[in-house]
């Protein structure tokens, strides 16, 4: 396929992905208070049905080799840790908006995992750009002495760094020729199992709208999974992340108009430094990379 389609179903598909988590997130945020291991295993169960359906109704037969365990492993783990980390954030933080950012500090560490795990090394604009972007999540975080505050954006940036070395295997993993749909369905069946204990000995009963709400947040995490993996399997992050930002957009939205959310001028100095991080970093990769 021409290189130049290829990105473009890339962008069309790394947009629909950030739509569906901020989606997502919103749906977590509305099932109300709930441990966030629970939320977890429900998005994860729901997007492992799916996942399941799409492997059999394709006919796909091509399976990961016993090679490609290791590298799916570290990607379910990191990914994991990216969902505990980002529901934490949305659950705790002020706006969700805060913690969809956070979250979308993904593609800078995904960046700095390149270059520890690929050698990838980047130049020194792209180095800048990663250490702004950091800088920037600061003014979301806001590091203080008031530990309730500063916790939940330390787990959201947590979240972020697992899902940046989560698609960093995502990509290793479909330059091995793993299909997007075992990698999603391994991930969900991944998780599901990692927080089982946790759920069996402390669940907290639901109400059926709270259950509602939680099946909704499966099915968009679904569609965010299975959108982002064609995304990263279509194109490398460098040509595409910047797109990736357009979640801050639908959660902002979101949260104004569903919890009455605003966020405050630090938090909108920090989304301005790291999207124009991204953005200088995507236009520099696409004159000189």
């Amino acid at each position: 396929m021409n290189r130049s389609v290829q990105r473009q179903k890339a962008i069309v598909y790394i947009i629909c992905s950030a739509f569906c988590f901020a989606l997502m997130n919103c749906f977590v945020r509305l099932s109300g208070d709930i441990p966030t291991m629970q939320k977890s295993f429900f998005r994860n169960f729901i997007a492992f049905l799916i996942a399941l359906f799409v492997l059999i109704k394709s006919g796909e037969r091509q399976r990961p080799r016993l090679n490609d365990l290791p590298y799916l492993l570290v990607r379910s783990t990191a990914g994991t840790i990216g969902i505990l980390g980002n529901f934490y954030a949305v659950d705790k933080m002020a706006s969700i908006s805060d913690a969809s950012m956070l979250n979308k500090m993904a593609p800078f560490f995904t960046i700095v995992f390149s270059f520890l795990i690929l050698k990838e090394k980047p130049r020194l604009f792209q180095a800048f750009c990663v250490a702004a972007a950091f800088f920037g999540s600061l003014f979301i975080i806001k590091p203080s002495l008031d530990f309730s505050r500063f916790f939940p954006a330390l787990m959201g940036l947590c979240g972020g760094i697992g899902a940046g070395l989560a698609y960093t295997f995502v990509r290793i993993l479909s330059g091995r020729g793993v299909k997007g749909c075992w990698i999603v369905l391994f991930f969900s069946a991944f998780s599901c199992l990692s927080v089982l204990p946790v759920l069996v000995f402390s669940y907290t009963p639901m109400s059926l709208k709270q259950t509602a709400f939680l099946l909704l947040a499966g099915v968009s995490a679904a569609g965010g999974q299975f959108s982002v993996t064609a995304a990263y399997s279509n194109a490398p992050a460098k040509e595409i992340s910047i797109f990736d930002y357009s979640q801050i957009i639908f959660a902002a939205v979101l949260g104004f108009f569903i919890f009455g959310q605003i966020p405050d001028i630090y938090s909108f100095l920090g989304y301005i430094i790291v999207c124009g991080a991204s953005a200088a970093m995507f236009f520099y990769n696409r004159k000189y990379v």
